[in-house]
């Protein structure tokens, strides 16, 4: 049996004719930058996230850039995140210059540990980012609190957590910024790349929309330097036709993460493998199911070579990557990064798959382990 790690032709195939008639108007209009697509995508994301405002912006990458540059965040400043994130997350903060400065996540939901938050706090420290990875909030609450008492802004790295919530509070809601990405592989993806902007702030907003134009207010005057940033009307066509399925999308993710939970139990491979771990107040949207096992490259061949796409995000922490050994860390200076690196796997989530399929991955699973 085939089971890909991700399925794209069969989202596709379930709601082409909306998706194809959508563009088909774009086309017909020949408005193909911004516009009155992209501003009805933002006020329905906007009112989706809990915001007041929400900036479509080119990429996931952007929108956190973005954010950074609206903080004023200049080189020498420091900016603490997480070393177990995409590298777009701390890519940015160096784009301007700045210092990363990576702390260590918690070894159950792989987000930002708040415990550590606090002793990595200068008087340099301009934004934290926390990540909200694999479509689980972080731990709000206790970022917030220290950001809060050091006056140091948030930007969420809610690029894998769309309709993802925390107590009730969606992402994208907590932070000064939050940012999303709409990257084909994301719960709502694009035909190509975009991503928005959430904030509360409405100044905050209106700096952003001047950014994404090259720091413009109106044609050819430009108060900031900015960039090119621009939401294309085709893709906000595109995702407003995907955005009424989201919901059903992800309560199928949530599903399918049921199914494997209860299947992997019933196959006794509870003391094999790690399951996902979700806090009681978290609403998980699983962009990624992510499982642990000290087997784990073993088992992403073995599951290969049986036809089941599987993935590891992410094998090496940014602290260690070679762009970044200038920052002088240390293996072993952030213990459940690099551990959790060596282990994880992510298996097929997505929400066309088959009670069959599920079965079979869990099995093939089961008989690796037999055979080990």
């Amino acid at each position: 049996m085939d089971v890909p790690l991700l399925d794209l032709k069969a989202q596709f195939q379930s709601i082409r004719q909306e998706l194809m008639s959508s563009i088909e108007d774009v086309c017909h209009e020949q408005g193909f930058v911004l516009g009155p697509r992209v501003e009805r995508l933002e006020e329905t994301l906007g009112k989706f996230c809990g915001t007041a405002h929400a900036v479509g912006v080119a990429s996931g990458s952007d929108a956190l850039l973005l954010s950074l540059m609206a903080l004023g965040v200049s080189p020498g400043d420091e900016v603490i995140t997480v070393p177990f994130t995409f590298f777009s997350t701390a890519g940015v903060i160096s784009r301007l210059q700045a210092k990363p400065v990576f702390v260590d996540i918690c070894p159950d939901t792989f987000n930002l540990d708040p415990e550590q938050l606090a002793d990595n706090i200068t008087d340099r420290t301009k934004a934290i980012i926390p990540v909200h990875l694999f479509g689980q909030c972080a731990d709000m609450e206790g970022i917030s609190r220290v950001a809060a008492l050091h006056g140091v802004p948030i930007v969420e790295d809610a690029c894998q957590a769309i309709g993802a919530a925390r107590s009730g509070v969606r992402a994208g809601c907590f932070g000064t910024t939050g940012c999303f990405s709409f990257f084909p592989s994301k719960n709502l993806g694009g035909f190509g790349d975009g991503g928005v902007i959430t904030t509360h702030d409405a100044k905050l907003a209106n700096q952003l929309r001047a950014l994404r134009v090259h720091g413009s207010r109106s044609d050819y005057h430009h108060h900031l330097i900015g960039m090119n940033s621009r939401l294309d009307a085709l893709q906000a066509a595109v995702l407003q036709s995907k955005f009424p399925y989201l919901e059903q999308w992800t309560e199928k993710r949530r599903s399918n993460a049921q199914a494997y939970a209860h299947l992997f139990q019933q196959a006794g491979l509870l003391e094999c493998v790690s399951l996902p771990v979700v806090e009681s107040s978290n609403y998980h949207v699983y962009n990624q199911y992510t499982i642990r096992t000290n087997q784990r490259d073993q088992l992403s061949a073995y599951l290969t070579k049986q036809g089941i796409g599987n993935k590891i995000y992410y094998p090496v922490p940014l602290h260690l990557q070679e762009c970044y050994q200038f920052l002088s860390y240390e293996k072993g200076q952030l213990p459940v990064a690099e551990q959790v690196a060596q282990e994880v796997l992510s298996l097929p989530i997505y929400p066309e798959l088959s009670p069959e399929q599920l079965n079979y991955v869990v099995q093939t699973i089961k008989d690796f382990f037999e055979l080990s």
